[in-house]
């Protein structure tokens, strides 16, 4: 990786290497190539990404030390089960328990909060400024009464790419933007987090983690985030507490499952 001053910070550039590695990883994880398919040829692959054929090799070896896939010689390059797909097999039958929501979020927090501290110790000018298209996208998207859910997830996202640990953005990738509640798309969804009071408050607290990462502030990254997602499950926590009651109510007194109701 090359590196370049750009406003008085380092800026470093991707190796042609990387760019062909994160492509074909983002492709397996999402399912585009199956366990144990071949991949195109090296040949091929460096037609579709325009680089040398040494490149793909490079970015082969990187993937097969990954645990990606595996190289048989003279037999070519054939995709690994591994666990960011397990990852996100699980997170795509997460069901719609508010508990399994919860779970998530603990994830989440055990992943976000450290990266939004590395992001605050090493973003460069680009990457900063692409955390905040995602949080004035979110932003631009309220008062118009649009889904937030894809802005919501790039403004997590861009983050961990800002750590240039591309390990962060492979776990959040893995888990999907359908871990974030405001979109009919979540399993989660709910019609209060459709609701502008709602989503302004989501945006009080992104305002506060991108203003300590812009600020270059680690600490306060990370306390930012942990406040961001720590009122998140506590959200859900009520959501769980008033269903079960509900549920009681109506039941006369027996233990509700923790499953969330269609919404209307």
């Amino acid at each position: 990786m090359s590196e370049a001053f750009v406003d008085g910070r380092i800026e470093r550039k991707a190796k042609l290497s990387e760019s062909v590695v994160s492509a074909l990883r983002a492709q397996i994880i999402a399912g585009d190539f199956a366990v144990g398919e071949k991949l195109p040829t090296e040949t091929r692959m460096s037609e579709i990404f325009g680089v040398s054929r040494t490149v793909v090799r490079e970015a082969v070896a990187i993937l097969s030390a990954d645990g990606l896939v595996e190289p048989r010689h003279g037999a070519g390059v054939f995709v690994r089960m591994n666990p960011q797909r397990r990852i996100a097999s699980i997170a795509a039958d997460v069901g719609d328990r508010i508990s399994q929501a919860i779970n998530v979020l603990e994830v989440r927090m055990g992943i976000e909060i450290e990266s939004a501290g590395l992001a605050a110790e090493r973003c460069n000018a680009s990457q900063a400024a692409r955390i905040q298209e995602a949080f004035f996208e979110f932003d631009r998207l309220i008062p118009l009464g649009e889904q937030t859910g894809k802005a919501d997830f790039a403004f997590h996202r861009e983050i961990a790419a800002a750590t240039n640990n591309p390990f962060y953005v492979d776990i959040l990738d893995a888990l999907g933007d359908r871990t974030i509640p405001c979109d009919r798309t979540s399993p989660w969804y709910s019609v209060e987090v459709l609701s502008p009071q709602y989503l302004m408050g989501l945006q009080r607290e992104h305002l506060a983690v991108l203003q300590a990462i812009t600020a270059g502030d680690p600490a306060g990254a990370r306390d930012a985030m942990r406040r961001h997602l720590t009122s998140a499950q506590q959200r859900y926590r009520r959501r769980l507490a008033h269903q079960q009651d509900s549920y009681a109510a109506a039941a006369g007194g027996r233990r509700p499952p923790d499953t969330e109701p269609e919404p209307s």
